[in-house]
Protein backbone atom coordinates (compact mmCIF):
# COMPACT_ATOMS: atom_id res chain seq x y z
CA UNK A 1 0.00 0.00 0.00
CA UNK A 2 1.24 3.47 -0.89
CA UNK A 3 0.72 5.69 2.14
CA UNK A 4 2.50 8.89 3.09
CA UNK A 5 3.18 9.78 6.73
CA UNK A 6 3.87 13.14 8.35
CA UNK A 7 5.68 12.67 11.69
CA UNK A 8 5.43 15.78 13.87
CA UNK A 9 8.10 15.76 16.59
CA UNK A 10 11.49 14.13 16.15
CA UNK A 11 12.45 13.39 19.74
CA UNK A 12 12.95 9.85 20.98
CA UNK A 13 9.47 8.51 20.16
CA UNK A 14 9.22 10.39 16.85
CA UNK A 15 12.59 9.03 15.76
CA UNK A 16 11.52 5.53 16.78
CA UNK A 17 8.38 5.77 14.65
CA UNK A 18 10.36 7.07 11.67
CA UNK A 19 12.84 4.20 11.99
CA UNK A 20 10.02 1.66 12.21
CA UNK A 21 8.13 3.13 9.26
CA UNK A 22 11.30 2.85 7.16
CA UNK A 23 11.83 -0.75 8.32
CA UNK A 24 8.24 -1.56 7.35
CA UNK A 25 8.95 -0.36 3.82
CA UNK A 26 7.07 2.94 3.74
CA UNK A 27 8.84 5.31 1.35
CA UNK A 28 6.94 8.57 1.68
CA UNK A 29 7.82 9.98 5.10
CA UNK A 30 7.84 13.66 6.02
CA UNK A 31 9.15 14.92 9.36
CA UNK A 32 9.00 18.19 11.26
CA UNK A 33 10.47 19.38 14.53
CA UNK A 34 10.97 23.01 15.60
CA UNK A 35 14.54 22.13 16.59
CA UNK A 36 16.81 22.24 13.54
CA UNK A 37 19.30 19.75 14.99
CA UNK A 38 16.57 17.13 15.32
CA UNK A 39 15.44 17.68 11.74
CA UNK A 40 19.03 17.34 10.54
CA UNK A 41 19.54 14.16 12.56
CA UNK A 42 16.54 12.29 11.14
CA UNK A 43 17.18 13.52 7.61
CA UNK A 44 20.77 12.26 7.69
CA UNK A 45 19.84 8.97 9.39
CA UNK A 46 16.86 8.07 7.18
CA UNK A 47 15.82 8.53 3.57
CA UNK A 48 13.04 11.01 4.37
CA UNK A 49 12.05 14.63 3.80
CA UNK A 50 12.37 17.03 6.75
CA UNK A 51 10.45 20.30 6.43
CA UNK A 52 11.06 23.51 8.35
CA UNK A 53 7.42 24.28 9.21
CA UNK A 54 4.14 22.58 9.99
CA UNK A 55 2.51 24.33 7.06
CA UNK A 56 5.08 22.90 4.65
CA UNK A 57 4.35 19.39 5.89
CA UNK A 58 0.58 19.69 5.59
CA UNK A 59 0.94 21.27 2.14
CA UNK A 60 2.43 17.94 0.98
CA UNK A 61 -0.98 16.35 1.68
CA UNK A 62 0.12 13.37 3.81
CA UNK A 63 -2.28 10.47 4.09
CA UNK A 64 -1.59 10.03 7.80
CA UNK A 65 -0.13 12.18 10.57
CA UNK A 66 1.74 10.87 13.62
CA UNK A 67 1.90 13.38 16.50
CA UNK A 68 4.90 12.90 18.78
CA UNK A 69 5.12 16.30 20.50
CA UNK A 70 4.82 17.14 24.21
CA UNK A 71 1.23 16.45 25.36
CA UNK A 72 0.12 20.09 25.62
CA UNK A 73 0.42 20.34 21.81
CA UNK A 74 -1.50 17.16 20.99
CA UNK A 75 -5.00 18.63 20.82
CA UNK A 76 -4.31 21.63 18.54
CA UNK A 77 -2.20 19.48 16.21
CA UNK A 78 -4.86 16.78 16.15
CA UNK A 79 -7.48 19.39 15.26
CA UNK A 80 -5.27 20.64 12.43
CA UNK A 81 -4.78 17.09 11.19
CA UNK A 82 -8.50 16.31 11.15
CA UNK A 83 -9.17 19.57 9.33
CA UNK A 84 -6.61 18.51 6.68
CA UNK A 85 -8.44 15.20 6.17
CA UNK A 86 -5.48 12.99 7.14
CA UNK A 87 -5.76 9.86 9.27
CA UNK A 88 -4.46 10.42 12.77
CA UNK A 89 -2.12 8.72 15.26
CA UNK A 90 -1.50 10.62 18.52
CA UNK A 91 1.04 9.53 21.09
CA UNK A 92 -0.30 9.08 24.61
CA UNK A 93 -1.81 10.86 26.40
CA UNK A 94 -4.32 12.15 23.88
CA UNK A 95 -4.32 15.59 25.54
CA UNK A 96 -3.97 17.22 28.96
CA UNK A 97 -7.67 16.82 29.78
CA UNK A 98 -11.06 16.03 28.26
CA UNK A 99 -11.65 19.64 27.22
CA UNK A 100 -12.23 19.75 23.45
CA UNK A 101 -11.83 15.99 22.94
CA UNK A 102 -15.46 15.15 22.13
CA UNK A 103 -15.53 17.80 19.40
CA UNK A 104 -12.31 16.35 17.96
CA UNK A 105 -13.72 12.82 17.96
CA UNK A 106 -16.93 13.99 16.32
CA UNK A 107 -15.05 15.82 13.56
CA UNK A 108 -12.84 12.79 12.85
CA UNK A 109 -15.86 10.49 12.72
CA UNK A 110 -17.70 12.81 10.36
CA UNK A 111 -14.76 12.58 7.93
CA UNK A 112 -14.42 8.78 8.38
CA UNK A 113 -10.82 9.13 9.56
CA UNK A 114 -8.88 6.41 11.34
CA UNK A 115 -8.02 7.82 14.77
CA UNK A 116 -5.54 5.87 16.91
CA UNK A 117 -3.77 6.64 20.21
CA UNK A 118 -0.27 5.36 20.99
CA UNK A 119 -0.80 2.99 23.90
CA UNK A 120 1.66 0.46 22.52
CA UNK A 121 1.46 -1.89 25.51
CA UNK A 122 -1.81 -3.22 24.09
CA UNK A 123 0.43 -4.79 21.41
CA UNK A 124 2.68 -6.50 23.95
CA UNK A 125 2.22 -10.27 23.39
CA UNK A 126 2.31 -10.99 27.12
CA UNK A 127 -0.45 -8.52 27.94
CA UNK A 128 -2.43 -9.80 24.95
CA UNK A 129 -2.19 -13.36 26.30
CA UNK A 130 -3.23 -12.08 29.74
CA UNK A 131 -6.37 -10.55 28.22
CA UNK A 132 -7.10 -13.74 26.29
CA UNK A 133 -6.89 -15.77 29.50
CA UNK A 134 -9.16 -13.36 31.40
CA UNK A 135 -11.71 -13.15 28.58
CA UNK A 136 -11.75 -16.95 28.20
CA UNK A 137 -12.65 -17.35 31.87
CA UNK A 138 -9.42 -19.15 32.76
CA UNK A 139 -9.32 -17.41 36.16
CA UNK A 140 -13.09 -17.39 36.66
CA UNK A 141 -14.86 -14.10 37.32
CA UNK A 142 -12.45 -11.17 37.55
CA UNK A 143 -12.48 -9.57 41.02
CA UNK A 144 -9.24 -7.57 41.22
CA UNK A 145 -6.53 -6.02 39.08
CA UNK A 146 -3.22 -4.62 40.28
CA UNK A 147 -0.62 -2.78 38.18
CA UNK A 148 2.67 -1.05 38.87
CA UNK A 149 5.02 1.17 36.93
CA UNK A 150 8.14 2.73 38.40
CA UNK A 151 11.39 4.08 36.99
CA UNK A 152 13.77 6.85 38.08
CA UNK A 153 12.96 9.84 35.85
CA UNK A 154 16.60 10.81 35.06
CA UNK A 155 17.09 7.30 33.66
CA UNK A 156 14.24 7.57 31.12
CA UNK A 157 16.36 9.51 28.61
CA UNK A 158 19.91 9.58 30.03
CA UNK A 159 21.30 11.73 27.19
CA UNK A 160 18.95 14.62 28.05
CA UNK A 161 18.46 16.87 31.08
CA UNK A 162 15.19 15.48 32.43
CA UNK A 163 14.39 18.82 34.13
CA UNK A 164 13.96 20.43 30.70
CA UNK A 165 11.67 17.71 29.33
CA UNK A 166 7.90 17.80 29.31
CA UNK A 167 7.80 14.97 31.89
CA UNK A 168 9.01 17.42 34.56
CA UNK A 169 6.71 20.35 33.73
CA UNK A 170 3.01 20.58 34.53
CA UNK A 171 2.36 23.16 31.79
CA UNK A 172 3.49 20.65 29.14
CA UNK A 173 1.57 17.64 30.45
CA UNK A 174 4.18 16.16 32.73
CA UNK A 175 3.68 14.23 35.95
CA UNK A 176 3.44 10.53 36.54
CA UNK A 177 -0.39 10.38 36.31
CA UNK A 178 -0.47 11.38 32.63
CA UNK A 179 2.95 10.04 31.67
CA UNK A 180 2.24 6.56 33.02
CA UNK A 181 -1.33 6.45 31.71
CA UNK A 182 -0.40 3.21 29.92
CA UNK A 183 -1.44 1.49 33.14
CA UNK A 184 -4.77 3.34 33.22
CA UNK A 185 -5.43 2.34 29.61
CA UNK A 186 -4.56 -1.33 29.86
CA UNK A 187 -6.36 -1.79 33.19
CA UNK A 188 -9.53 -0.51 31.50
CA UNK A 189 -8.77 -2.80 28.53
CA UNK A 190 -8.46 -5.81 30.82
CA UNK A 191 -11.20 -5.00 33.32
CA UNK A 192 -13.77 -3.02 31.35
CA UNK A 193 -15.09 0.47 31.92
CA UNK A 194 -14.06 2.27 35.09
CA UNK A 195 -16.93 3.68 37.12
CA UNK A 196 -15.05 5.69 39.76
CA UNK A 197 -11.62 6.32 41.26
CA UNK A 198 -10.03 7.32 44.52
CA UNK A 199 -6.44 8.54 44.37
CA UNK A 200 -3.53 10.07 46.23
CA UNK A 201 -0.50 11.70 44.63
CA UNK A 202 2.45 13.75 45.80
CA UNK A 203 5.91 15.06 45.00
CA UNK A 204 8.13 13.09 47.38
CA UNK A 205 11.49 12.80 45.62
CA UNK A 206 14.37 15.20 45.09
CA UNK A 207 13.95 15.61 41.32
CA UNK A 208 13.54 19.41 41.09
CA UNK A 209 10.30 19.12 39.11
CA UNK A 210 6.92 20.85 39.52
CA UNK A 211 4.73 17.77 39.07
CA UNK A 212 3.72 14.72 41.09
CA UNK A 213 6.29 11.90 41.10
CA UNK A 214 4.18 9.25 42.82
CA UNK A 215 0.53 8.26 42.65
CA UNK A 216 -1.68 5.55 44.12
CA UNK A 217 -4.96 4.99 42.29
CA UNK A 218 -7.89 2.76 43.26
CA UNK A 219 -10.37 2.01 40.48
CA UNK A 220 -13.91 0.66 40.75
CA UNK A 221 -14.89 -1.13 37.52
CA UNK A 222 -18.47 -1.21 36.25
CA UNK A 223 -18.38 -5.01 36.70
CA UNK A 224 -17.81 -4.54 40.44
CA UNK A 225 -14.13 -5.55 40.31
CA UNK A 226 -11.59 -3.40 42.14
CA UNK A 227 -8.28 -2.25 40.65
CA UNK A 228 -5.17 -0.52 41.86
CA UNK A 229 -2.32 1.24 40.04
CA UNK A 230 0.92 2.33 41.68
CA UNK A 231 2.86 4.82 39.54
CA UNK A 232 6.14 6.55 40.32
CA UNK A 233 9.17 8.19 38.73
CA UNK A 234 11.38 7.46 41.74
CA UNK A 235 12.28 3.75 41.69
CA UNK A 236 15.96 3.27 40.90
CA UNK A 237 15.28 -0.06 39.20
CA UNK A 238 12.66 -0.39 36.47
CA UNK A 239 9.45 -2.07 37.60
CA UNK A 240 6.34 -2.90 35.60
CA UNK A 241 3.84 -5.71 36.15
CA UNK A 242 0.14 -6.52 36.27
CA UNK A 243 -1.78 -9.10 38.29
CA UNK A 244 -5.38 -10.22 37.73
CA UNK A 245 -7.21 -12.15 40.43
CA UNK A 246 -10.30 -14.19 39.65
CA UNK A 247 -12.60 -16.50 41.54
CA UNK A 248 -10.78 -19.55 40.08
CA UNK A 249 -7.20 -18.41 39.58
CA UNK A 250 -4.60 -15.70 39.06
CA UNK A 251 -2.65 -14.43 36.05
CA UNK A 252 0.48 -12.27 36.25
CA UNK A 253 2.37 -10.35 33.54
CA UNK A 254 5.82 -9.08 34.44
CA UNK A 255 8.76 -7.14 32.92
CA UNK A 256 10.60 -10.37 32.08
CA UNK A 257 8.10 -10.76 29.23
CA UNK A 258 6.30 -13.75 30.64
CA UNK A 259 2.81 -14.57 31.86
CA UNK A 260 2.06 -16.95 34.72
CA UNK A 261 -1.33 -18.57 35.17
CA UNK A 262 -2.47 -20.24 38.40
CA UNK A 263 -5.56 -22.43 38.17
CA UNK A 264 -7.64 -23.65 41.10
CA UNK A 265 -8.13 -26.92 39.21
CA UNK A 266 -4.47 -27.83 38.73
CA UNK A 267 -3.14 -25.91 41.77
CA UNK A 268 -0.05 -25.22 39.69
CA UNK A 269 1.51 -22.28 37.87
CA UNK A 270 1.78 -22.45 34.08
CA UNK A 271 4.38 -20.24 32.40
CA UNK A 272 3.93 -18.58 28.98
CA UNK A 273 7.23 -17.13 27.75
CA UNK A 274 7.17 -14.05 25.48
CA UNK A 275 10.77 -12.84 25.20
CA UNK A 276 10.63 -10.23 22.47
CA UNK A 277 12.45 -7.08 21.42
CA UNK A 278 10.93 -4.11 23.33
CA UNK A 279 10.57 -2.33 19.98
CA UNK A 280 8.21 -5.00 18.62
CA UNK A 281 5.08 -3.51 20.20
CA UNK A 282 5.83 -0.18 18.48
CA UNK A 283 6.26 -1.95 15.14
CA UNK A 284 3.01 -3.83 15.65
CA UNK A 285 1.01 -0.72 16.49
CA UNK A 286 2.18 1.05 13.30
CA UNK A 287 1.47 -2.07 11.24
CA UNK A 288 -2.01 -2.13 12.77
CA UNK A 289 -2.55 1.60 12.11
CA UNK A 290 -1.66 1.20 8.43
CA UNK A 291 -3.88 -1.88 8.10
CA UNK A 292 -6.83 0.00 9.64
CA UNK A 293 -6.35 2.78 7.08
CA UNK A 294 -6.24 0.25 4.26
CA UNK A 295 -9.25 -1.77 5.41
CA UNK A 296 -11.31 0.94 7.11
CA UNK A 297 -11.28 -0.87 10.45
CA UNK A 298 -11.55 0.61 13.93
CA UNK A 299 -8.14 0.56 15.68
CA UNK A 300 -7.46 -1.55 18.75
CA UNK A 301 -6.68 1.73 20.57
CA UNK A 302 -9.17 4.21 19.14
CA UNK A 303 -9.67 7.88 19.79
CA UNK A 304 -12.53 6.84 22.09
CA UNK A 305 -10.10 4.71 24.12
CA UNK A 306 -7.76 7.69 24.41
CA UNK A 307 -10.74 9.78 25.52
CA UNK A 308 -11.67 7.28 28.24
CA UNK A 309 -8.08 7.16 29.52
CA UNK A 310 -8.28 10.96 29.87
CA UNK A 311 -11.65 10.69 31.61
CA UNK A 312 -9.98 8.44 34.19
CA UNK A 313 -6.91 10.67 34.65
CA UNK A 314 -9.16 13.74 34.95
CA UNK A 315 -11.08 11.94 37.71
CA UNK A 316 -7.82 10.88 39.35
CA UNK A 317 -6.60 14.47 39.51
CA UNK A 318 -9.95 15.64 40.90
CA UNK A 319 -9.81 12.90 43.54
CA UNK A 320 -6.28 13.92 44.56
CA UNK A 321 -7.50 17.49 45.09
CA UNK A 322 -10.79 16.64 46.80
CA UNK A 323 -9.61 13.56 48.71
CA UNK A 324 -12.88 11.92 47.68
CA UNK A 325 -14.02 9.13 45.38
CA UNK A 326 -14.85 10.63 41.96
CA UNK A 327 -17.11 9.27 39.22
CA UNK A 328 -15.53 8.85 35.77
CA UNK A 329 -17.19 10.67 32.88
CA UNK A 330 -18.60 8.16 30.40
CA UNK A 331 -19.66 8.53 26.76
CA UNK A 332 -21.83 6.37 24.51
Amino acid sequence: MSLSFFVIGCGSIGTRHIRNLCALGFKEIIAFDPKMDRRSTVMSAFDIVAVDSLAAGFEMRPGAVIICTPPHLHLPLAEQTVESGAHLFVEKPLALSLAGIDNLLGAAQQKNLVFMVGYNLRFDPGLQRMKELIDAGRIGRLVALQAEFGQYLPDWRPAEDYRKGYNARSSMGGGIILDASHEVDYLRWLGGDVESVFAMAAQLGNLQIDVEDIASITLRFSSGAIGHAHLDSLQRSYSRYCKAVGTDGTVIWNPDQNVKLYSSNSREWKLYDFRTDPNDSYVQELTHFAACIKNGNRPLVSGHDGRQALAITDAVKESVESRCEVMVAQVD
